[in-house]
């Protein structure tokens, strides 16, 4: 009886730390249903998720870490809504370390680091790359981001890849450092990772609630990623320029007034062939997002992004044109899938035939 009074005592503690930052406990159980409803998980658990959230309010500790980037995905959740995925995700957590929004700095910060990893049981979150073609590539007191990193997953209970860089490697990869994402660093460790450039704060804020209310990582798909928010929405699919794709209407004149909002897939657009749920939740609390503001899709939550999907503002040659031989959005994916596995892989071949007969690198 007194433990479940200590839990119902951490609850409602949880709803008030909530409240005092204006996040009513009637928002935050909306929130926590909406989450259940993306996981495709019964809208009635949304309570007893946000009474399991609530719970741990403010003792999950996060360590942080950032590597090559540009902290786009830092400024992406702090600049989101109030209240929104910022306030209540940082409210949930104790933030035991940020190299971009702690108050320490110098000793102090390198304490605070090294008391985290001491203690161990925490979120870490990975925002940039990491690179392997050189460790000096990126340095940290002194020692190599790579390093650190491992011994900051090794304590860790969960690892999250925060955007593009830290997922896959990102525009990074597209250098000369080798860069490469959470996973292809750690091994026999479940990294989750949450693509984007940058990363949506939503997916953040859905993936954090589910590991406080489930104790596990959400359902994933075989790149790691959350399932609901990316493999069941291919971008094309809910495209606002769909109809336009079907009539074969397309923009190919930035400058003519009379397309302006014709399908962009001449124009770079990767929509065939993206995983994503921006069509369905935009960003910014619903804003806009890429297409409707006139950008093509760039595949930012593709493993492909960036340096197979370039260039970004011209349809690539390895996409077949649309519409011929009755080519159906599905079918323009799969074959794009393919197309794009057989132009990396000659790629491949055509370097090292080339290096072999002396040509050295390209």
């Amino acid at each position: 009886m007194s433990s479940f009074k200590k839990r119902e005592e951490l609850v409602e503690e949880g709803f008030q730390r909530l409240e005092a930052r204006g996040i009513s406990r009637r928002t935050f159980i909306k929130l926590c249903a909406m989450t259940a409803a993306a996981f495709g998980l019964e809208v009635q658990l949304g309570p007893k998720m946000a009474e399991a959230a609530a719970e741990n309010i403010g003792k999950k500790p996060l360590v942080w870490m950032q590597g090559q980037g540009c902290t786009g995905c830092s400024e992406s959740l702090l600049s989101s809504f109030e209240p929104g995925p910022a306030e209540i995700i940082l409210d949930m957590l104790s933030v035991r370390f940020h190299p971009t929004i702690m108050a320490a700095s110098g000793e102090g910060a390198i304490s605070a680091w090294k008391e985290a990893i001491e203690q161990g049981g925490y979120l870490l979150v990975l925002e940039g790359s990491i690179p392997t073609a050189d460790p000096r590539f990126c340095m940290v007191e002194g020692r190599p981001l790579l390093d650190q990193f491992r011994e900051a997953a090794r304590k860790a209970e969960v690892v999250v890849a925060a955007g593009s860089c830290a997922s896959y490697g990102g525009i990074p990869r597209a250098g000369k450092t080798g860069a490469v994402g959470a996973a292809d660093v750690l091994e026999g460790q479940t990294v989750i990772n949450l693509p984007s450039c940058p990363v949506k704060p939503t997916r953040l804020l859905g993936t954090v609630l589910y590991y406080l209310s489930f104790g596990e990582a959400p359902p994933l798909d075989e790149y790691n990623r959350p399932v609901p928010y990316y493999k069941r929405y291919l971008q094309h699919d809910s495209c606002p320029r769909r109809g336009h794709y079907e009539r074969g209407e397309f923009l190919r004149d930035w400058n003519d007034p009379e397309t302006v909002d014709w399908c962009l897939y001449y124009k770079g657009c990767k929509g065939p062939y993206t995983y994503t749920d921006c069509p369905r939740i935009w960003w910014n609390d619903g804003v806009n997002y890429c297409i409707r503001a006139g950008s093509p899709c760039a595949g930012c939550t593709q493993p492909e992004f960036y340096d197979q999907f370039t260039p970004l503002y011209a349809k690539q040659e390895n996409f077949p044109n649309p519409g011929i031989a009755g080519l159906s959005p599905a079918s323009l994916a799969k074959g794009i899938a393919g197309l794009t596995a057989v132009g990396v892989a000659s790629h491949a071949v055509a370097k090292a035939v080339k290096n072999k007969s002396g040509g050295g690198e390209e």
